[in-house]
């Protein structure tokens, strides 16, 4: 039956031209609409016959993956304190409304990739248990009690996090055993770009501030296309292009002059901050990236500005 369905949904999709809004309270957002991917699938020679940037620097293709690698090796018993320093502590703002945007219910498998420390594994957790809680205080409908004969356990939501960097995967650890979090919750060694899952099997795939670090992002699209169920969703945060010609100067200066100079003081490590600077210039902006997502076959693809647009959140569907 679903099967069924499926193509005439792609079909209602593929008629549909209007734009679709989702205003959130106190940031820029700015939707896509909701249109059918792209047929075409652009795929490069292999790996070893292309370059690619790594900051500002070019390198071989098969080279990134292992600088990347060591960039957060260095960075990653700091990384935590960085992230607070670096944005004044409104990462955890963008995402807190990353989880706003998502709502998920009780019972959603998610896998979070590049998710190392598990600050979004940590707060999907806690926000699906603050909704089982609200379904228990919720007072009984008639409904509730005729299906009381019938009820079975409720599935229960688990968060995989993902991450190529297995010291980024231990201080995430370390974070989940100081906090007493281990319910519904595992650590995956695994490359974005090659999921060592099966297809079709999670409801939601997120990717905060990783993607931009991925050698071949369309390849990461496509496994992130493949891992989700019908109906799944992908939601991507990443630093992006800022809209305000005014703030883009100020948070220029404040990136190439001050963000490396609190690696050094902070991790003691210059170079992994300028090159977290550069690789952010380096990323492709709101819209080119929305077509990204849309040619690597998700539907409904949008996203959302925050602070105005140091970072924009980038969703889409499989169908």
């Amino acid at each position: 039956m679903a099967a069924s369905i499926r193509p005439l949904l792609r079909r209602a999709i593929r008629s549909s031209h209007r734009n679709v809004g989702v205003a959130a309270a106190g940031v820029a957002g700015r939707s896509g609409c909701c249109r059918a991917p792209s047929t075409c699938r652009c795929f490069g020679d292999v790996a070893g016959d292309r370059s690619t940037h790594f900051g500002f620097e070019t390198v071989p293709e098969s080279e990134k993956a292992k600088k990347v690698y060591k960039v957060f090796e260095n960075v990653a018993q700091k990384y935590d304190t960085m992230n607070d320093a670096m944005s004044l502590g409104i990462h955890r703002l963008w995402k807190d409304m990353l989880l706003h945007a998502m709502r998920p219910q009780p019972g959603v498998h998610l896998l979070d990739v590049a998710g190392g420390t598990g600050d979004i594994a940590f707060r999907f957790l806690e926000y699906v248990r603050a909704q089982r809680e609200r379904q228990k205080r919720r007072a009984p409908s008639w409904r509730d009690i005729s299906e009381d004969e019938d009820e079975v356990a409720p599935r229960e939501s688990r968060a995989v996090v993902c991450d190529i960097n297995k010291e980024m995967l231990r201080v995430g650890k370390r974070k989940a055993d100081s906090a007493g979090i281990s319910a519904g919750l595992s650590w995956v060694a695994g490359d974005a770009e090659e999921l060592p899952f099966g297809d079709d099997l999670f409801d939601v795939y997120t990717i905060a501030f990783g993607i931009r670090n991925v050698t071949r992002i369309d390849q990461a699209l496509q496994e992130a296309l493949r891992v989700l169920k019908p109906g799944g969703r992908f939601m991507c945060l990443e630093f992006s292009k800022v809209t305000n010609p005014v703030l883009s100067r100020l948070y220029d200066e404040y990136s190439f002059k001050m963000i490396p100079v609190l690696g050094e003081v902070i991790a003691g490590d210059w170079k992994s901050y300028q090159y977290l600077v550069e690789s952010i210039r380096k990323f492709p902006d709101q819209e080119e990236f929305k077509h990204m997502i849309e040619d690597a076959g998700f539907y409904c693809v949008k996203y959302h500005n925050f602070t105005g647009g140091v970072v924009a959140l980038h969703s889409g569907f499989k169908l």
